[in-house]
């Protein structure tokens, strides 16, 4: 009998076979290490050593045909002599032999295979088709591969370094809370060493090389689980199976483990695929960033700020922003050092934030404590308080409501004398008012011991003002809560083409048929130039193949009556031609000329690797010059719509700005949601959807010009 997601049965079984992944992935007893050498100097021989130097207590099988015995511990022939349910095997083979070897493991029962040998997709054409041929043969005897091409993976609680990473020859592996899940072998290594220095501590560190099986999003959802991690770092280079990984970051978010990511690719040039502004303006980048901020992930710019931000994001995890707010956040900054203090203010600065100055009240309130301080964006206490009047300040501001985080700079006595510069911080987050806000510090030395101190009691602190103001923007981004429960799906109307481009009565049509109201239009031809709207017009051409039509001189303004429109026709015929002469034309539309306070772009886009987009930005042809738009994953709550609305800065003139006439911004927004339910058609085939502009009056939004464009159906 089949099994529904409802029975508790199925439900059993999948949280069994989870469990039984997980601890074989991270956790495992036994390790089978295929190909293991009895020469110290090679690579193949580090997975051993490791785990006998970190104190391994499970059971290792270094198989190799050529030795009895490797670094004292029995070496196996080969595959078939191995005891039966190994949890795990590490293969370090050549690529030739590695389907061989996989086939071998599926027999004696390991379930988890980590590939270190290269030569797959990494390799051109020949190694796509060897990890293809590898997948499909993992998959028919039901094994999970990590990799091929990782350079392994390691709990550190546990001393299980199953990775070949020179980083894990130092002497001490710190052990902590925090899971690494890299698409960088080296950079893995780089992390932890970078972080240990540090006194940061780790659960796992995972290599997922070229992906081909096990994805970041099940190893992500494996850490979710696992008791010893409490924070989750991603160093990413692309995103891969993003439903699985979808459904990690909200178990990840229910837990309560902040999930922090590094990207690399931020300086896009350019997507080719995409035809409209909006692809061009918001491309995959700016995607990703929509795509964290719907699943909570905290993301930042700095590598360092990629651990050093882990405390901040474990401890004030509850304080993250729920919504958007038109207000910068408001840092209170606390310096013995006022030039360092000057290189942080200066960085939070670039990124919105502002150093508020205490307010009279508070400053009265401190003088009855015996602490004087002046009103200003920066409280200097250089020389001017003892630790505990420093303490007590702290305290004190922690329950105020005049700021939204507190920032600590310290300077030389960090490093020289950390129970001056430190411990009244530590003092101070130890209170019962320790949780109210997020504080952090900055050392303008290099002061190791003051930074480990604060790291061990779980206080962020950073070496850098650009990591330090990097780390805080992250943090304060606003989350964003996603369009739930179920939705009534979209129809595209009668009439339009399976695929490729609309022409522009058609895409009207389409946003017509989704609530949002299109300016009036006519076809004609130059032969018919009959219409019935009222002068004056706009004409357009109407072409399938002409979606930017001002570059083909398809678009004339300010026609004002019918001999003017029957000489831009046979213009417009003629320029047309000559700028696009493979174009087919349908004819040429007369639209009526419709006033506006400002013109916005609103723009769909199914992102190749998020999936479907809405952007609203400043509109018109000039919009790519100076990008200024909004990007959310689709569709969208009217909620969600409105903080594009505050997001975009041009906005701001039809939002109250020097009293400038008001702007119909609940239209705006019910647009915005309207454009996004483009997401709900079967099966999505909408690439690319935008009007630009949109016009924005006293008195609702009208599309003055549409483009959609559908996926390609092929019939094969």
């Amino acid at each position: 009998m089949m099994m529904t997601h409802d029975d508790p049965n199925q439900r059993s079984a999948c949280s069994s076979t989870r469990r039984t992944f997980n601890r074989a992935l991270l956790n495992p007893a036994s390790v089978a290490l295929i190909g293991a050498s009895s020469n110290q100097k090679k690579n193949t021989a580090r997975p051993l050593h490791f785990m006998q130097k970190h104190g391994f207590a499970g059971t290792i099988y270094p198989v190799n045909p050529s030795a009895t015995h490797i670094n004292g511990v029995k070496a196996w022939g080969n595959i078939d002599q191995l005891p039966d349910n190994v949890d795990h095997a590490f293969v370090m083979i050549d690529s030739a032999g590695v389907a061989d070897v996989v086939e071998q493991c599926a027999r004696k029962g390991i379930g988890v295979i980590t590939i270190y040998s290269d030569g797959f997709a990494e390799a051109g054409d020949e190694g796509i088709q060897r990890q293809r041929d590898l997948c499909v043969t993992a998959r028919r005897l039901g094994v999970r591969v990590l990799g091929p091409n990782s350079i392994g993976l390691a709990n550190v609680h546990s001393g299980g370094v199953i990775s070949v990473n020179a980083a894990f020859e130092m002497d001490n592996l710190t052990a902590g809370d925090i899971g690494i899940i890299s698409q960088s072998g080296s950079m893995m290594g780089s992390l932890m060493s970078r972080a240990a220095a540090r006194g940061f501590g780790f659960s796992h560190l995972v290599s997922v090389g070229n992906e081909s099986d096990i994805s970041v999003g099940e190893i992500l959802d494996a850490m979710v689980d696992d008791d010893a991690t409490r924070v989750i770092l991603l160093f990413l280079e692309t995103l891969r199976d993003v439903d699985t990984l979808s459904g990690a970051l909200e178990r990840a978010r229910s837990a309560g483990k902040p999930v922090i990511a590094y990207k690399l690719g931020r300086s896009e040039q350019g997507d080719a695929l995409s035809q409209s502004h909006t692809g061009a303006i918001a491309g995959n980048d700016a995607a990703m960033d929509a795509y964290f901020r719907a699943h909570g992930v905290i993301r930042v710019n700095m590598l360092e700020a990629l651990f050093e931000i882990a405390p901040l994001a474990a401890r004030y995890a509850h304080l993250r922003p729920q919504a958007w707010c038109d207000t910068p956040a408001r840092v209170a900054v606390i310096t013995t050092t006022g030039g360092g203090a000057a290189t942080v203010v200066d960085n939070l600065g670039l990124r919105g934030f502002v150093a508020v100055a205490p307010p009279a009240q508070f400053i009265s309130h401190m003088a009855s404590r015996g602490l004087n301080i002046r009103q200003t964006p920066v409280i200097d206490l250089t020389l001017a308080a003892s630790s505990e009047q420093y303490q007590d300040l702290l305290t004190e501001i922690m329950q105020t409501d005049w700021c939204d985080a507190v920032l600590c700079i310290a300077g030389s006595s960090a490093q020289f004398h950390p129970q001056y510069a430190v411990q009244p911080i530590l003092n101070a987050v130890a209170t019962e008012h320790g949780n109210s806000k997020p504080l952090v510090a900055f050392l303008s030395p290099e002061a190791q011991a003051s930074l480990q101190l604060l790291q061990k009691n779980t206080v962020a602190a950073f070496r850098t003002p650009e990591s330090c103001a990097d780390a805080l923007a992250a943090f304060f981004v606003p989350l964003v809560k996603r369009q739930t429960g179920p939705l009534p799906p979209v129809m595209l109307p009668d009439g339009c083409p399976a695929g490729g481009n609309l022409s522009e009565p058609e895409a009207m049509s389409v946003f017509a048929a989704l609530g949002i109201d299109v300016v009036a239009s006519a076809m004609v031809q130059p032969h018919a130039p009959d219409h019935s709207i009222n002068y004056p017009v706009v004409l357009k051409v109407v072409s399938r193949d002409i979606l930017h039509k001002t570059e083909a001189g398809g678009v004339k303004v300010g026609i004002d009556s019918d001999e003017s429109l029957a000489a831009a026709l046979n213009t417009m015929a003629d320029q047309v031609k000559t700028h696009c002469p493979q174009a087919v034309i349908d004819g040429y539309m007369v639209q009526k000329m419709e006033g506006r306070l400002i013109e916005l772009m609103l723009g769909y886009r199914h992102d190749p690797l998020v999936g479907p987009t809405v952007m609203l930005g400043a509109g018109g042809i000039t919009a790519e010059l100076k990008p200024d738009f909004s990007l959310r994953l689709a569709p969208v709550t009217e909620q969600v719509a409105w903080q594009m609305i505050h997001e975009v800065k041009h906005t701001q003139l039809i939002r109250g700005y020097r009293h400038l006439p008001p702007g119909d911004c609940n239209a705006l927004a019910r647009a915005i949601v309207a454009i996004s339910r483009l997401a709900l058609i079967d099966s999505q085939p909408v690439t690319e959807a935008e009007i630009n502009p949109l016009f924005v009056r006293a008195d609702g939004v009208v599309a003055v010009d549409a483009v959609v464009r559908l996926r390609e159906i092929s019939h094969l």
